[in-house]
């Protein structure tokens, strides 16, 4: 799906931190943290919101009153004269809300799109489904995240089964798989380096109004302190399997978002720090039961939509939530392990779903500023073996 004159100002991209599930904002609605970190994050970039056109809403966990979200979010945002489309994909949700925006960006000759995403992992809902023909008329009952994270329904297995089949194919080893996410891990911590200079582009804080005042997240919450030693201690999560609880990521909550317009605006409201074009997304499922492949295949059909080789994109970020995922990206496209991820990864810092790719896309625009500018790609993977991509250049 390839797009033209569809802009994001590189400075109106933004992602809060992300907080491990139950933790410090286990009780905050998805949707008030949806409202609380993009209208700061507007605020801060001094972005005039009365440009807005429309809004688009990504979320994949029901919250209260979520029917309403997308008009009810930008009328606590102030935009009580719009709303827009509640776009729901799994981890793939990101990419499908930017290919949602840039395509009505194109069908109304360049308007502006506020896209903002946000999921939270704790406190799953529960869910009660009437049932006639139960006795009695007795409800079933479904816990919306548990229940979700322990099997795909077609397969009836986990995701790291998905994970465990992809690392048999590959030929993927434990070592390999602990190496992998070691690398991922120092990649993440050279991000922290100069007080965090590099985050602080474009993490936007979570503020949590309480009893006794206020309390700031500006920080990732529940990175784990990995280490070679640490890793190998580790018990495999199936039996005689290559995956432990090291080399997948954790399920957490957040929020990211982004202005999606036209090329002639986006200069204007970026202010002289560079502009990023959407070339194309890609959309891909791979064999039952190998989600980690997706990703690889939905690169391609992006590539091939914007007419680019591989040899022609600087760096890569993924949402990575087994390091299988990057070893196989880097096996069937032979991309350098080293130049993915270069500030770090949903393997690392967790892993909220709808806000997930946002914040990866994010980190993808600093990383080529970085290196002054070019081609870059997004590619992540999303439950029922589905995968999505997104090539984007960075340029002034």
């Amino acid at each position: 799906m390839k797009f033209n004159d569809v802009f994001i100002p590189a400075p109106l991209l933004w992602s809060s931190p992300f907080i491990r599930w139950q933790g410090q904002a286990a009780d905050i609605s998805s949707m008030d943290l949806a409202v609380q970190v993009t209208r700061d994050a507007l605020q801060q970039r001094q972005f005039d919101a009365t440009e807005v056109d429309q809004l688009v809403f990504g979320s994949t966990i029901p919250q209260h009153n979520s029917f309403y979200a997308p008009p009810w979010i930008a009328a606590q945002l102030g935009l009580s004269n719009i709303g827009g489309p509640l776009i729901s994909q799994a981890c793939a949700t990101a990419v499908a809300c930017l290919a949602s925006a840039a395509a009505a960006n194109s069908l109304s000759g360049g308007s502006t799109q506020l896209v903002v995403t946000a999921d939270r992992t704790s406190n799953g809902p529960l869910m009660v489904y009437p049932r006639s023909s139960g006795m009695g008329g007795a409800p079933s009952t479904e816990h919306w995240v548990l229940q979700s994270f322990a099997a795909d329904p077609w397969t009836g297995e986990s995701m790291v089964h998905t994970a465990e089949a992809t690392a048999r194919d590959g030929g993927f080893s434990r070592t390999q798989c602990d190496e992998l996410t070691l690398l991922r891990f120092n990649q993440y911590q050279s991000a922290l380096k100069n007080e965090r200079e590099a985050q602080k582009r474009y993490l936007q804080p979570i503020v949590i109004t309480q009893r006794k005042g206020r309390l700031v997240l500006d920080a990732d919450e529940g990175v784990a302190d990995y280490s070679t030693e640490g890793l190998a201690r580790l018990k495999p999560a199936l039996p005689d399997g290559v995956i432990t609880s090291g080399a997948q990521t954790h399920p957490a909550d957040g929020s990211a978002g982004a202005v999606v317009t036209s090329r002639e605006n986006a200069r204007r409201m970026a202010s002289g720090l560079g502009v990023v074009e959407i070339l194309s997304v890609g959309f891909a499922r791979a064999e039952k039961g190998r989600m980690p492949k997706a990703p690889a295949i939905a690169a391609q059909k992006a590539l091939l939509s914007a007419g680019l080789a591989m040899s022609e994109v600087k760096t890569i970020t993924t949402h990575n939530p087994f390091a299988v995922n990057d070893l196989w990206l880097h096996q069937a496209t032979g991309f350098a392990l080293e130049k993915m991820n270069p500030l770090g990864c949903s393997l690392i810092y967790g892993h909220p779903q709808a806000p997930t790719g946002m914040r990866a896309i994010a980190e993808l625009v600093q990383a080529l500023r970085m290196q002054g500018g070019g081609v870059g790609l997004f590619a992540g993977c999303a439950a029922g073996d589905m995968g999505a991509a997104l090539v984007l250049r960075l340029s002034e």
